[in-house]
């Protein structure tokens, strides 16, 4: 996988397209965790980056 997405945008930049590899990775850079963490809330709180935002927040 690339580690330079400088260049990368989602389709939709609202939601998470959780079957996309280089996406998850875009998303892992943006909101700073790891694979599991982002996997993790995508289970619990579906895919729209802002829910998935708040979920990762409330971990720390």
């Amino acid at each position: 996988m690339p580690d330079d997405l400088s260049h990368f945008k989602p389709l939709d930049p609202g939601r998470i397209n959780a079957l996309d590899p280089i996406e998850l990775q875009y998303w892992c850079q943006q909101l700073r965790c790891s694979e599991a963490e982002l996997q993790d809330a995508l289970s619990k709180v579906g895919d729209h980056v802002t829910a998935v935002r708040d979920r990762l927040a409330s971990r720390e």
